[in-house]
């Protein structure tokens, strides 16, 4: 699956699509596909602040539970109620069922996640390919 050009991505496998003083969130194809069948998405209320680099939620799959990282700081303007009835739109479609919408907190943090290029090399090194 192409990486959406205009996202940026971290490490941790999130992905931020911002829009002046917004942004929406979500996590990769790769962080899907590696997590397998997701069965429960636990986010935080609208309203809370979010820290760049720290856990705001987590998602249960068939083989784990794990955390999900933010990608930028900012105060959680929405969050994506379908997930609670369908969180396998997570694994159905990665790069359009977002987690999260915010006001950014600094929108220059984004300047400092990887392009969508960055991350393809990036995951390319954690796969081996």
């Amino acid at each position: 699956m192409a990486y959406p050009e205009d996202y940026r991505y971290t490490r941790e496998h999130e992905w931020v699509e911002a829009d002046g003083a917004n942004g929406t969130i979500g996590i990769t194809d790769y962080a899907q596909n590696s997590l397998g069948d997701i069965v429960f998405v636990e986010l935080p209320k609208v309203g809370s602040k979010i820290e760049a680099g720290k856990v705001f939620g987590s998602v249960e799959s068939v083989k784990a539970v794990s955390d999900l990282y933010a990608p930028v700081s900012g105060t959680v303007t929405a969050i994506n109620d379908d997930l609670t009835n369908a969180p396998e739109k997570v694994n159905t479609e990665p790069h359009t069922a977002w987690m999260l919408k915010i006001t950014l907190a600094s929108p220059g943090e984004i300047d400092k996640l990887m392009s969508a290029a960055d991350y393809e090399a990036f995951i390319g090194e954690e796969t081996g390919h």
